[in-house]
């Protein structure tokens, strides 16, 4: 048994401790969150900071980790998307060393479970062996009716390279879907099936579902993908996409930039279980814009928290992503936005019975925030993991 001691220790599940002591064994299973003198000094391992359990990144493609600093920032998304297409085969010779380079810097930067996003089976090697618990989300696109079964046949090969029990498959996005798409794919799949989507992460894609208007239309001309089944719906894409979704399965909206208060009321008069996963740097370095947080407050919406692909970021670090938002929303309870970063994206994974709290039984990591003495995240905070 191993004794953890803190300025503050943060369960997560339960309220803040000043100068709580986390008990672990050597497995790293918690056995007892502590207060003050409860446990012999002695006996304790004292540090300076916060304790947590570990991150977990709600949304990332490990598979674009060779792609650092190849995107030009603030291009808008479907040039971004154009770059990333056309870019992406040229560093072949890159790709598994920055796989492994960023697998090991997400779990020195404390995260303990992610959420990752792919288009083939090329990261299957590293998450068998990674310390990090990995959910894999294959996705699937097709705009065009003929190519529907197809596509989801080579996702389910992609699907089988994976831990079944930590696997789904998933639409990409709107733009990269069709209606039939979604409506073939609540019958190939099962309800355990977590899907995550991206969403509204770009106005330009509330303008196509709205006039069939703007810079998706050049982006369709570019990729040769054929949208003549496509009807724009004279509402947002969110509101037009979501009544084909199955409703009994999970559901991760991934970024939600543009997301307004009438598509939150339209989700919550749905009625269905519905994660929100904000990646704030990634949507400055696309768009400059990060999602309005405030609106999502309102209704007690479920908020999960993401890094998104090296491609659109220079960090995989959830305490970075967390600091962007503490800056941008300096009223927001630290007690409050720990949660979205661990526990509600266990929940979100269907990892809560072992991470995202320190609670007994579960083995969730250990992670020290370095420099955070009160209840408050500043800037100069810093991230080590303890266990």
């Amino acid at each position: 048994m191993k004794y953890y001691a803190a300025d503050v220790v943060f369960p997560v599940a339960g309220p803040a401790i000043k100068k709580g002591v986390v008990a672990m064994d050597d497995q790293g299973v918690v056995k007892g969150v502590f207060n003050p003198g409860e446990i012999d000094e002695n006996l304790v391992e004292q540090f300076k900071g916060a304790l947590i359990p570990g991150f977990v990144n709600a949304h990332c493609h490990l598979e674009l980790s060779h792609m650092l600093g190849v995107v030009p920032r603030n291009t808008g998304l479907p040039t971004f998307l154009s770059t990333v297409i056309n870019e992406r085969g040229n560093h072949e010779e890159k790709v598994e060393a920055a796989m492994e380079e960023a697998d090991k810097l997400m779990y020195e930067n404390g995260i303990q479970a992610v959420g990752d996003h792919v288009n083939s089976a090329v990261t299957a090697k590293i998450k068998e062996t990674s310390p990090i618990k990995y959910h894999t989300f294959v996705e699937v696109m097709a705009t065009n009716k003929e190519d529907v079964v197809t596509r989801i046949d080579n996702a389910k090969e992609i699907e089988f390279h994976f831990d079944y029990k930590h696997s789904s498959i998933t639409p990409h996005a709107p733009y990269s879907g069709s209606k039939f798409l979604f409506k073939t794919l609540k019958k190939a799949i099962s309800e355990d099936n977590i899907i995550s989507i991206h969403n509204q992460e770009s106005d330009e894609e509330n303008k196509l579902f709205r006039y069939n208007k703007g810079e998706f239309l050049e982006f369709f001309k570019k990729m040769n993908l054929a949208m003549e089944d496509f009807r724009a719906q004279a509402r947002n894409s969110l509101q037009s996409f979501l009544p084909y979704i199955p409703s009994k399965n999970k559901l991760i909206l991934v970024h939600n930039t543009y997301t307004s208060i009438k598509d939150l009321d339209f989700v919550d008069r749905m009625g269905r279980s519905v994660y929100f996963c904000f990646c704030p740097k990634a949507n400055l370095y696309i768009e400059d814009r990060i999602p309005k947080i405030d609106n999502f407050l309102l209704g007690g919406h479920d908020i999960v928290i993401g890094t998104d692909s090296l491609a659109s970021n220079d960090t995989l670090d959830i305490l970075e992503e967390l600091k962007v938002i503490h800056q941008e929303y300096p009223d927001l309870d630290f007690n409050e936005t720990i949660k979205w970063a661990t526990l509600n994206g266990a929940k979100a994974l269907n990892l809560e019975h072992e991470l995202g709290s320190l609670e007994v039984g579960k083995k969730p990591g250990l992670v020290l925030l370095e420099g955070m003495d009160t209840f408050k995240l500043n800037p100069k905070v810093k991230v080590r993991r303890i266990r």
